[in-house]
């Protein structure tokens, strides 16, 4: 079992930067792919990057890339995301998961730990 508890989030105003963190229970963090996932309201839950075991592989999704930047610090057992440049558009409630996988997954249903998420609102 593994809990994730997110924070960092805030209200921003676009082009401002905001920092994410998710830390881990227990001591199998870096046995877990990490991803960040966001949900806007009345929007479904999407993918925005994850990471790898030992961070070797990251990815973003499309509308980020350039702008966020995922890491991981397994003696920490966390993981940020840092945002930069934000935009109107990625104003959404932020979550961490974890997933027992090899390659990073970009569905939600591959994921198997959740956290409570954080609120992220940028002002235009």
């Amino acid at each position: 079992q593994v809990q994730l508890v997110e924070s960092g989030g805030g209200l921003v105003q676009a082009g401002g930067s905001l920092r994410l963190s998710c830390v881990a229970s227990g001591r199998t963090f870096s046995t877990y792919v990490m991803g960040w996932f966001r949900q806007a309201p009345g929007k479904e839950r999407e993918f925005v990057a994850g990471i790898s075991r030992s961070a070797g592989s990251i990815t973003y999704t499309d509308s980020v890339k350039g702008r966020f930047t995922i890491s991981r610090d397994n003696k920490k057992n966390t993981v940020y995301l840092q945002m930069n440049s934000l935009e109107f558009e990625d104003t959404a409630v932020y979550y961490c998961a974890a997933a027992r996988a090899l390659l990073i997954p970009l569905r939600r249903t591959d994921y198997d730990y959740w956290g409570q998420g954080t609120q992220v609102t940028v002002s235009s």
